[in-house]
């Protein structure tokens, strides 16, 4: 068994430590794991016959911006561009519905789904951009 994983997390057999002690979070990506952990900076992923550790710079509890700025970045950077894209897309698809003549309603409804559709992909675009280049420059 590797000790340390792809994303430089140390890796402990549950034959080591079989039970944690702490509460369980939903702060963080589970990345398949059963259930997650956090104890300060201290996060603990919970799989089948390990846990996965490893510690962030900021705690997520004590500063949520923070954590996403410094150890987090790709969901921030995957939200905005969500939140840009979307609303440019919905804004366009709105007044061109308008000028089509419908009316306000249908023109929203319009709007809101093609901003969704647009944000979502251009925020999992993103994100999974800032992630790669996450990896490789740890």
């Amino acid at each position: 068994m590797e000790f340390v994983d792809n994303d430089g997390n140390i890796i402990v057999p549950k034959a080591v430590r079989p039970v944690v002690g702490i509460k369980e979070t939903v702060l963080g990506s589970k990345k398949g794991a059963a259930k997650q952990y956090r104890y300060g900076n201290l996060h603990i992923r919970d799989y089948d016959t390990h846990y996965s550790v490893h510690l962030d710079r900021v705690d997520p509890m004590k500063n949520p911006i923070g954590h996403l700025l410094v150890d987090a970045p790709e969901y921030l950077a995957g939200a905005a561009a969500a939140i840009i894209v979307g609303r440019r897309v919905g804004g366009a698809v709105y007044d061109k519905r308008k000028i089509e003549g419908k009316s306000s309603s249908n023109a929203a409804i319009d709007a809101v789904v093609a901003g969704y559709i647009a944000g979502s992909s251009a925020g999992s675009i993103v994100f999974n951009a800032a992630s790669s280049m996450k990896k490789r420059s740890n």
